[in-house]
């Protein structure tokens, strides 16, 4: 599988990422088998970078995916974790912790801390749960409500320990586009975590964090590629951003599969193909919850998507005209691809 560089970092991730909150027990459980299986499938089918948090399943994802690599060689992947979020014991707790998504029991509370200190702290609990003695790509973690102590104190934070050489990679993960293009001009950051924002169903990010990260060498890593699952199986009562599909969004997303049944072409290829054409994107993160969904994305980025069909999207008004496109299987390389094969 090809790597792409994380802008001038030196670190290089697979252009199919592995994203764990499902390891959580994102929406419904998973067991510790299923987790497992779905990391080695993602190793076997040549997935190098794995991302967690510790908001997903409150550290269950972080200490379940440091299981699931703990025998492999460490210097062979890649790790992204993220800051933001403190886990707080909850003694005396009772329930579950799905009213934050997570069908986990609510041992734990979460604190927002974007302070230094904060930073620094959960790095240090993340790597605790993950059994590791560095992390390769520490993120921003929603800070949405928080930007001012992101950018003043986390932020800082965050650039010491990369100048100190704790962490490769640094960045912000968040699910819209206009603060992390914020974060691009004003800091100094390697990469972007940018969900549902630049799909086929959403191109927001075409229009501030793309042409932002292109002019400052920040590679974006595309999260939410299926915006939820409306792109995997565009259907009512889908949902579209965790939410049921709104009609005119539904609506979309069937005109979008008709189209790519004309062309024999999955709509799940195309989603997944779609954000790497863009030269500043350099990898797209799936969740697959299990084996098959893992192998089925896998096969997925694989498929060939005709020329064609990328031109009767711009035809139909489906695509923004100014959104690049891969090259047919032949052509050139998308931007970045030049990258040897690791």
């Amino acid at each position: 599988m090809r790597h792409r560089p994380l802008g001038r970092s030196g670190v290089t991730v697979t252009e199919l990422s592995h994203g764990t909150a499902a390891l959580g027990g994102l929406y419904a459980p998973v067991g510790e088998e299923e987790a497992r299986a779905a990391v080695d499938a993602a190793w076997e089918e040549g997935v190098r970078c794995f991302d967690t948090a510790p908001h997903y399943g409150l550290g269950l994802s972080e200490r379940r995916l440091g299981a699931a690599l703990a025998d492999r060689p460490r210097e062979e992947y890649v790790l992204s974790t993220k800051v933001g979020r403190l886990l707080v014991p909850a003694p005396g707790a009772v329930g579950d912790d799905l009213a934050h998504g997570f069908a986990v029991p609510a041992t734990h509370r979460r604190v927002w801390d974007f302070g230094a200190d904060g930073v620094r702290r959960g790095l240090e609990e993340s790597l605790g749960r993950l059994g590791l003695d560095r992390i390769d790509v520490v993120l921003l973690h929603d800070p949405d409500d928080h930007e001012r102590q992101a950018l003043e104190e986390a932020y800082p934070a965050l650039e010491r320990m990369r100048a100190e050489g704790t962490v490769g990679a640094i960045g912000v993960g968040m699910n819209q586009s206009a603060m992390p293009a914020r974060f691009v001009r004003d800091t100094d950051i390697d990469v972007v975590l940018c969900a549902g924002r630049y799909t086929l169903l959403d191109t927001g990010a075409l229009s501030d964090l793309l042409p932002a990260a292109s002019a400052r060498s920040v590679s974006v890593m595309v999260g939410g590629v299926y915006n939820s699952g409306l792109l995997a199986d565009p259907r009512p009562g889908a949902s579209f951003d965790y939410a049921p599909a709104p009609p005119a969004v539904l609506e979309r997303a069937l005109r979008l599969k008709a189209v790519a049944g004309r062309h024999g072409v999955p709509l799940r290829a195309a989603a997944l193909r779609f954000p790497l054409a863009h030269p500043a994107v350099a990898a797209v993160l799936t969740g697959g919850r299990s084996a098959a969904e893992v192998r089925d994305a896998a096969a997925m980025l694989r498929r060939p998507v005709p020329a064609a069909f990328w031109e009767e999207l711009r035809a139909a008004g489906l695509l923004p005209p100014d959104a690049p496109v891969p090259e047919p299987a032949g052509g050139p390389a998308v931007a970045g691809e030049e990258e040897a094969d690791r």
